[in-house]
């Protein structure tokens, strides 16, 4: 309902600007009902605009409200320059912006776009723009703009609570399983797992509580987080078990890789005196992913369970 009666501000507004060009009615009433609309066009939390594209771009009218969001000044630098709005476009959005003036544009859709506020901020805008035509060419655009950066906000914040561990912060086993099914049928790449499994968090909880169990997790997680990159992704898939996905490398780079996560923990492990990191390490490697994950994690799985048998057998002799 509101977007329908935004658009009826912005058809009164266009009845407004231009009702020099429509038929006049003299009176009283008239008059008010054009001031009921201006009245309700100025208030109006969202941006109410029309914008000329012939015969010169210019804007014929920005609602006050476009400073509340972008700062003072910005509604008076766009009247005088009309294209202050691509300038203040994020360059990732002003194709869409020169769609939207040109006609090539589905103005049935909403609009998704960013604009830099003068306090060096982008902030998301969400827009039901309208074409104007006279005689098939197109004139003029108007629209109405909506804030949406709270419902921005909101979406980004589901998408971390569904792709990150709420304990340790790092990915999750759903990243995970969606990135190796990337991996799998989308990507074809030189792929390795890596998996790590904490071989001391059953005593630390037994013999501690589960608060020092969920700081050695903590500890853990942040350790192999530090070496995430463009290539390397680190999930939390189990209650102690870690994975890493490394794209894009030689085999000799993932050895390289575990050489190193094993030095930090020997770094790590030398500074606390309360707790200390061990974990088993198995990994698999192709040079190709299509059609080879679900085999890859099974045979890291099968190489980290191998190395925590070869500790045990070292530590009891078994």
């Amino acid at each position: 309902m509101e977007l329908i009666s935004g658009f009826a501000v912005g058809v009164g507004l266009t009845i407004l600007i231009y009702r020099s060009r429509l038929k006049r009615f003299h009176g009283h009433e008239t008059k008010e009902q054009e001031q009921r609309i201006v009245r309700l066009v100025e208030d109006s939390k969202d941006i109410i605009y029309y914008y000329q594209v012939k015969p010169e771009f210019k804007f014929k009218y920005i609602s006050p409200s476009l400073d509340n969001y972008l700062g003072p000044g910005v509604v008076e630098a766009a009247m005088e320059n009309p294209f202050d709005c691509f300038e203040r476009s994020h360059p990732d959005d002003v194709d869409h912006l020169h769609n939207k003036v040109t006609g090539n544009l589905d103005y049935s859709k909403p609009i998704l776009q960013r604009w830099l506020g003068t306090d060096g901020r982008y902030l998301w805008f969400e827009e039901h723009a309208s074409p104007v035509y006279e005689d098939g060419q197109l004139v003029a655009v108007q629209g109405i703009i909506r804030n949406i950066d709270e419902k921005i906000q909101l979406q980004k914040d589901l998408e971390y609570r569904i792709y990150h561990d709420a304990l340790t912060g790092i990915y999750n086993r759903q990243y995970f399983e969606q990135k190796a099914a990337f991996f799998n049928s989308k990507k074809n790449s030189p792929i390795a797992i890596i998996l790590c499994d904490l071989d001391n968090l059953k005593m630390m909880n037994d013999s501690y509580g589960h608060k020092q169990g969920d700081r050695l997790l903590i500890e853990t997680a942040k350790l192999l987080k530090s070496f995430s990159s463009d290539h390397i992704s680190v999930s939390r898939i189990g209650g102690d078990e870690f994975a890493i996905l490394l794209a894009d490398k030689n085999e000799e780079s993932v050895s390289d890789l575990i050489n190193f996560i094993e030095s930090s923990i020997a770094l790590f492990n030398m500074d606390k005196q309360d707790y200390k990191i061990e974990i088993s390490i198995g990994y698999a490697y192709s040079n190709r992913s299509f059609g080879k994950m679900e085999e890859l994690l099974s045979i890291a799985d099968a190489n980290m369970y191998r190395a925590k048998r070869r500790k045990k057998e070292y530590t009891y002799g078994l």
